[in-house]
């Protein structure tokens, strides 16, 4: 290939996004929903056990390669972490670091907490960096999208991964941080999508988000309680809310054009798939067990077809270009 046409062909580490890690996550919740639907719904371990290789691969895959763009490419980094809407991507890999924690503690119980503690003290700095930089920086409404929820309220994961590796107390120390910030936050975010303009089309996958706070925190309220009262019940009813009212929304996301942004849509479904399951193996009432099942097939399809997009257009190399 001639000098010329070298220059025209462009440095796919140059623009490999934060967001990415939007994957690992989305893995890591089916990896996890499968693993749960083993223990609960007598579902065969292996499939379980398969998708946390490939999730574990494709996070080694991913961190690597965003390390290297650190590393060479410093300054789009930083302008990635100084950018009003990129920078909450980057609690992605806080969460990510935290979620392969917990598939790894059935292998390898100190390389579990290994990463969980180096997930926990990254999310920790993200929170403090990300609400500092809300606070100082003069943002704009439009701004704002259910995005904002991962730095903050992702605390709420804190607890879910570190139950039985650190003092509880520091576990509530993250859910209390989570719980609070994710009333204050579903306020501002659905005055923006209620009253302003709507989102750009990349971002409306983001809507998906919605579903993951009072997941999680059902799911991160019982590791720290072990019990199912009304609060958790109020939790789940308003995560199979958000989620039947996206299912209903389902014409807005049928011609959305393909963005690493579809990830999105993954990890909330594998988060109501998780809170399901966990009320059906905690009540045994029946009304959870056939959304246990509708949700597993629900996120499998999701994910599959998102992977499949992912893959298609990396081999077209319409991924990690100048948007």
């Amino acid at each position: 290939m001639s000098e010329e046409n070298l220059k025209k062909v462009p440095n796919r580490l140059h623009y490999f996004p934060v967001m990415m890690f939007a994957i690992v996550m989305g893995l890591s919740g089916l990896s996890l929903v499968f693993r749960k639907a083993h223990e609960t719904l007598m579902f065969p371990s292996i499939i379980g056990q398969l998708l946390t290789y490939v999730t574990v691969a494709v996070f080694v895959a991913i961190l690597f390669t965003y390390i290297l763009k650190i590393f060479q490419y410093t300054t789009q980094v930083k302008e990635e972490f100084s950018h009003p809407v990129r920078i909450n991507f980057f609690a992605a890999i806080s969460i990510s670091f935290i979620l392969i924690s917990m598939l790894m503690q059935n292998m390898n119980k100190t390389i579990a907490y290994d990463l969980f503690i180096i997930g926990a003290v990254l999310h920790a700095f993200f929170t403090f960096y990300t609400l500092s930089y809300w606070i100082t920086k003069s943002l704009e409404i439009q701004h704002s999208n259910p995005a904002w929820f991962i730095p903050i309220v992702g605390n709420l994961i804190v607890p879910i991964g570190g139950a039985g590796l650190v003092d509880n107390a520091i576990l509530m120390y993250y859910f209390s941080i989570g719980i609070f910030f994710w009333i204050i936050m579903l306020a501002i975010i659905l005055n923006r999508i209620i009253f302003h303009m709507q989102f750009a089309q990349k971002f409306m996958p983001t809507l998906f988000i919605l579903i993951a706070p009072p997941s999680i925190g059902l799911l991160s309220y019982f590791k720290l309680t072990h019990e199912i009262d009304m609060f958790a019940q109020i939790l789940f009813n308003l995560g199979l809310f958000f989620t039947l009212l996206l299912i209903f929304m389902y014409k807005s996301f049928l011609n959305i054009k393909f963005f690493i942004s579809w990830w999105a849509f993954t990890f909330p479904l594998a988060s109501i798939a998780l809170a399901s399951m966990l009320m059906y193996e905690q009540t045994k009432v029946s009304f959870y067990a056939y959304f246990s099942y509708f949700f597993i097939l629900f996120v499998t399809v999701i994910v599959l077809i998102v992977a499949y997009n992912t893959l298609k257009h990396m081999f077209k190399k319409e991924i990690c270009i100048m948007e």
